[in-house]
């Protein structure tokens, strides 16, 4: 793939405090920059026990301050959630302080319990509503926005911000049908994201924001000394995953060992074996092969990696053994 980027969730990990996380997140990006990372992007959760970052762009705009050349953005900002109004000031303040360095990815997804959507002020019916916000948010931007008459989205009108779509359900058609980039994940069903991307191309409409279609897959890849290692990259998430599907709460992150410590119950052990499936991992040689193989299924431009664990020394490992696969600039050694 062309283009290699970095998606950070801002996990938190047992023993350490939430602010961590996103100091953490901080970091990691100034090591993406200098590695030669092509983008930088984080998340939005609200009320999970495991996620630190629920505000993304005042999470973004930390990371574009901390860094030089990598373009920072959200992957992404729950539309539903806001007014497209409100999204469009916050990214024109975003490309006002750190130009042509800001990208604007959007998701449609609603807080995930009834407790937070009421919170929020929204239920599951704002989702529906998504293709209709991004027109507006758009049409915020480009000072075509004709429901408000006389309001202005200042500084963002007349701004030139790139805006992504991530596919979650309905996202594929509608980044198609409005000419826009499709973000999609994730690898552990590579079949499936085939088929969307297949979708995308052949519905997609150029528009004055994209003349061709522009895919971007995302998914976990962890890169070690050896197979074994990379696997035990994937372990800490894989069972913050399968204890959320058996407990209702997504706890943080903890060690590798502690893990593969714990007595599960059969059903917590199967969901944690599925968890750690299907992910790109392995030696440089090995994760080097499997990513030709998405290459050549996807024909994706560009990979967004989502990977999370508790050793961050091993982390920032995997990501500079993946710069060096993908001949990143700042990535030197062996």
């Amino acid at each position: 793939m062309r283009k290699l980027s970095i998606l950070d969730r801002s996990r938190t990990r047992e023993g350490h405090p939430a602010p961590q996380a996103l100091r953490d997140t901080v970091e990691l990006a100034r090591r993406a920059d200098a590695l030669g990372y092509h983008r930088f992007w984080v998340s939005e959760h609200h009320s999970v026990p495991g996620v630190a970052g629920s505000a993304p762009t005042v999470l973004a705009a930390a990371v574009a301050g901390a860094t030089r050349r990598i373009r920072v953005g959200t992957g992404g900002v729950m539309l539903p959630n806001h007014q497209p109004l409100v999204v469009a000031e916050q990214f024109g303040v975003l490309e006002s302080l750190f130009p042509g360095r800001i990208d604007m990815g959007l998701g449609r997804s609603v807080g995930f319990t009834g407790g937070i959507r009421r919170a929020l002020g929204r239920d599951t019916g704002d989702a529906d509503r998504f293709e209709e916000q991004v027109a507006e948010l758009l049409g915020w931007l480009d000072g075509t926005q004709r429901a408000h008459p006389e309001v202005h989205a200042r500084p963002a009108e007349g701004l030139r911000i790139p805006a992504y779509v991530l596919a979650t359900g309905e996202g594929a058609g509608i980044a198609a049908r409005a000419g826009l980039p499709l973000v999609v994940g994730d690898l552990r069903t590579r079949a499936r994201v085939a088929e969307i991307i297949e979708g995308y191309r052949k519905e997609f409409r150029p528009s004055a924001r994209g003349a061709e279609p522009y895919v971007v897959v995302s998914g976990s890849v962890a890169v070690a000394a050896t197979a074994e290692a990379a696997r035990r990259i994937l372990v800490p998430e894989a069972w913050s995953l399968a204890y959320s599907r058996t407990h209702g709460s997504f706890p943080p992150l903890r060690p590798a060992e502690e893990v593969e410590a714990l007595a599960m119950t059969p059903k917590e052990r199967e969901l944690y074996e599925g968890a750690l499936a299907g992910h790109v991992h392995g030696t440089q040689e090995q994760v080097a092969e499997q990513l030709a193989e998405v290459a050549e299924l996807t024909g994706a431009d560009e990979l967004l990696v989502t990977t999370s664990t508790y050793d961050r020394t091993a982390l920032l490992d995997s990501y500079e053994r993946l710069a060096r696969i993908a001949g990143a600039t700042g990535a030197t050694g062996a």
